[in-house]
């Protein structure tokens, strides 16, 4: 690296110079103009009797730094030297060292040297631009430079549409795709990660005022008789072209098409498209729809991709139609949309306001490929998705649909084009919806193509009746301790799994693992685990059916538990829940009970506000991943209980475990001899939203502790 010689200063005392320099005591002062700030300096010997040279009146300085006075001087001469309060150094005459005497230029201001490019800083950069996949070996520091854009590969034409520049001293790159459906932008340094930001790329722009063309200055000139046979080729016509102002530029040999964009009859830009389909613009124009003049007036707006499609819509009889100047992103942003200051890429929405503004209807007819349905997606969020609406382009075959408003005027004619825009739909705005959108599903809702639309029986006959489970719906089961409910719903689990191959999550907080696995064993196998009094007389389990029973436990169940000393939280079952769907495809979930979930909610909420949120969540989580959800929530301490079931409205926490859910349900054993058999277990069907697949009633099954293998089951009606 050269280090930037000192720049010397010339000032005559007889010219009017804004430096004023005056001689007082022993001291020179600079005295600071207000006009313009002095430089510190150095004050140099104005004479040496010991010179050769003579010198005229004339006061030298050199543009030092403020330490430079101190360079020769002694620690004594140190202390001589001061700062003024108003930022100027200087240093008593005394204190001075003297310099030789040097030849004085006839130029008063000498100018700096150029900076040299640091080799090893440009080659670090060269390297880094390398990583990311641009091939800056042939970048000279200082210059723009064009280049294939690593990430578009400069589309079908293989256009070189990055423009990099690389800074003067070879420590700094930002390059920009200028394709438009690209965009792909950045900075590096040669110092710093492939993700490093450039800190002059924040800088604000310095906006320059826009150019004054007219036809003449541009060189245009009407259609060639080739282009007019082009034009007819895709069933524009003549007169549409004229009345659009669509002319032609010649370049050496080459014919380009000009789309000429106007304000009030002006021209104010121009978009140019030779035959290879290749477009350019003129710079520092200004950004407009093209086709403004036509939609001064109107009330609906119709807004294309592309000029061609202007044109194709004029020939189909909507005069009231522009298209975009710089046609469609790549993928919607993710961002929020910017301040019109901000919004560069749609500064011709911005500048267009006072037409759009006034127009109750947009009609976005963009492209049908995914870059156009992101460029409707942009519009509309910059025009208001409640006054937009959006066409669906017809079919060209089984697979495949047509792209744009000029492949339907060229294939399908006007009166096609017309009827699309026609029947142009409402834009969806998310969370409102027409029926019109779940005709489908209700067709197949009525058909029963879904699969269980009246729900999947019990397996009790006696039940059937009242309960039969539907996917993505929520059943909140309680009752009094030791009445049965984890054991009910095991048995329906068992039921189910055999009859339409269901497979289940099980966040049951209160068995341990082995204890619950012995329960489903016991009732799928319908034999006993051990050789105990519950199993009087019938053989235990053998070994074959133990391993056949381990592989139906892993093949039908996954187990959700909470492992360390801390208890689950709701939203921490469900996110393993929904893997567990997604993972191994369950259909039912049970959550076994509420009182062992972790309740932490903020101290300004209920506990009703919050078990409400809780089981919005649950339903959620139903509802979107199709799949039944089982809740045990027990019911509060009851006073004065004389044995009967419990109502759903008094499960401990709120009243919302039977407003929100889809069905209630109460499991109650007689505990009174006198009132009944001790094994009867009475089944409250207390709440059925959903009346195709049951009602409110009570329904009896009587429950066998001995597994026996002779077709009857544990739980029968």
């Amino acid at each position: 690296m050269l280090f930037r010689p000192p720049r010397k200063i010339l000032l005559n005392p007889s010219s009017k110079s804004s430096r004023i320099i005056a001689m007082g005591s022993k001291n020179f002062l600079l005295q600071k103009s207000p006009a313009a700030p002095a430089t510190r300096a150095c004050l140099h010997s104005l004479h040496d009797s010991s010179s050769s040279y003579s010198f005229p009146r004339t006061l030298q300085f050199d543009s030092y730094s403020r330490t430079c006075s101190r360079l020769f001087a002694t620690p004594k001469q140190l202390q001589l030297s001061y700062q003024r309060a108003n930022g100027y150094s200087y240093t008593p005459y005394s204190a001075m060292p003297i310099p030789r005497p040097r030849p004085i230029s006839d130029v008063n201001v000498e100018t700096l040297e150029k900076q040299f490019v640091d080799d090893k800083k440009l080659m670090m950069l060269k390297q880094k631009l390398q990583e990311i996949g641009i091939d800056g070996s042939s970048c000279m520091p200082g210059q723009y430079n064009g280049l294939v854009c690593p990430s578009c590969k400069g589309g079908e034409s293989n256009e070189k549409s990055l423009s990099l520049h690389v800074t003067e001293d070879g420590g700094a790159a930002v390059w920009t795709c200028f394709r438009a459906k690209c965009g792909w932008k950045g900075a590096t340094r040669a110092f710093a990660g492939v993700n490093s930001t450039y800190s002059t790329m924040s800088k604000t722009k310095i906006k320059q005022p826009k150019r004054t063309i007219t036809e003449e200055s541009l060189g245009l000139e009407p259609l060639c008789s080739e282009l007019f046979a082009y034009f007819a080729e895709r069933m524009i016509s003549g007169e549409t072209l004229q009345r659009n102002a669509v002319m032609q530029k010649r370049t050496g040999d080459q014919i380009a098409i000009a789309f000429t964009y106007q304000r009030n009859g002006e021209l104010v830009s121009c978009k140019y498209r030779d035959i290879t389909k290749k477009f350019w613009q003129e710079a520092n124009t200004e950004k407009v729809f093209y086709g403004l003049d036509d939609i001064k007036e109107a009330s609906d707006i119709i807004i294309v991709e592309g000029e061609m499609d202007k044109l194709a819509m004029e020939e189909a009889g909507f005069k009231n139609c522009v298209s975009v100047p710089d046609g469609a992103p790549p993928k919607v942003s993710t961002k929020e949309v910017p301040t019109e200051e901000k919004d560069t890429k749609y500064q011709y929405l911005w500048n267009c306001k006072e037409y759009t503004e006034k127009a109750s209807r947009m009609i976005l007819a963009t492209d049908g490929d995914p870059p156009g349905q992101a460029l409707a997606e942009e519009l509309a969020r910059r025009l208001g998705r409640e006054r937009c609406w959006r066409i669906k382009w017809p079919k060209k075959n089984d697979t495949e649909y047509f792209k744009d408003a000029n492949e339907v005027l060229m294939y399908m004619g006007p009166d096609a084009l017309k009827e699309v825009i026609e029947n142009a739909e409402l834009y969806p705005i998310r969370g409102l919806f027409n029926f019109r959108d779940y005709f489908d599903e209700i067709d197949d809702y009525y058909h029963q193509s879904l699969g269980f639309e009246l729900g999947v029986s019990t397996g009790w006959k006696a039940l059937n009746e009242l309960y039969n489970v539907v996917p993505g719906e929520l059943t909140i089961v309680t009752g009094v301790p030791n009445s049965g409910k984890s054991e009910w719903i095991d048995a329906l689990l068992c039921n189910l799994n055999h009859s339409v191959g269901w497979k289940f999550a099980l966040c049951s907080m209160e068995n341990q693992v082995r204890e619950h696995g012995r329960k489903l064993l016991e009732k799928h196998i319908k034999k006993p685990f051990f050789d105990v009094r519950y199993g009087e007389h019938v053989e235990r389990m053998s070994t074959e059916e133990l391993e056949q029973g381990k592989k139906w436990l892993s093949d039908s169940f996954s187990l959700i538990r909470c492992e360390n000393d801390s208890l689950p939280s709701i939203r921490w079952v469900l996110d393993l829940a929904k893997i567990a769907v997604l993972r191994h495809g369950v259909s039912g979930l049970v959550i076994d009970p509420y009182n062992e979930l972790d309740h932490q909610r903020p101290p300004n909420q209920t506990e009703t506000e919050y078990v409400s949120q809780m089981l919005t969540q649950v339903k959620r989580f139903a509802q979107h991943h199709s799949c039944h959800v089982w809740f045990v929530a027990h019911p509060r301490q009851l006073h004065n209980w004389i044995g009967g079931p419990p109502n759903m409205y008094d499960i401990s926490g709120s009243a919302h475990f039977i407003n929100k859910c889809d069905n209630g349900i109460v499991i109650h054993r007689n505990r009174d001899p006198d009132a009944g058999p001790m094994d009867l277990v009475q089944v409250c069907v207390r709440k059925v939203r959903n009346k195709v697949i049951g009602t409110i009633g009570d329904a009896y099954l009587s429950y066998n502790r001995l597994p026996v293998s002779t077709g009857t089951l544990m739980w029968r009606a």
